[in-house]
């Protein structure tokens, strides 16, 4: 995961479901069960991750190639050539620009879908969360963002795509 933090955060959260949802199972079926929660909350952690660096920001460019882990983007655009300093006001006028459009697409989303979308991936709540705050159930909720998704997704490549 190369982030500590958020790699405990997954292991601590992954406990507390265990116990909420399996305390009263026996001793030996927990460490079969705690693996499968710690898997599926790795793999929610990665999902959000993505859908975030694929919807939001996206930096890779900015790294260059260091190889560190210690990625800043305060020393990027903090750089002292004028090039960088150009580069970086680019990259962020079209990066609200790209933000106003989601923004505005997002508007556009049937309410149920933009509900769904901004609690998971906005709010960073899981499925079950989400399902509770919306008073619907978790299937719901998967299809509600699996839609959302696909609609911001076309109608941002529209926009691309057209000159």
């Amino acid at each position: 995961m190369r982030d500590e933090e958020a790699a405990l955060d997954i292991v601590q959260d992954s406990m507390m479901k265990l116990a909420e949802h399996y305390g009263d199972k026996p001793p030996d079926e927990l460490p079969l069960l705690f693996q499968r929660i710690l898997s599926n909350c790795t793999l929610d952690w990665f999902r959000r991750r993505k859908t975030r660096q694929s919807l939001f920001i996206n930096f890779s460019d900015a790294q260059g190639e260091a190889d560190d882990d210690g990625f800043d983007l305060l020393e990027v655009l903090g750089a002292s050539n004028t090039d960088g300093w150009q580069q970086s006001a680019e990259q962020s006028l079209m990066q609200s620009q790209t933000m106003a459009e989601i923004e505005a697409e997002i508007e556009k989303l049937p309410p149920r879908q933009r509900e769904a979308f901004l609690l998971r991936y906005w709010e960073e709540l899981d499925i079950a969360e989400t399902a509770s705050a919306m008073g619907c159930s978790e299937g719901s909720v998967k299809t509600h963002c699996f839609r959302a998704i696909q609609t911001l997704a076309s109608a941002l490549k529209n926009k691309r795509s057209t000159p």
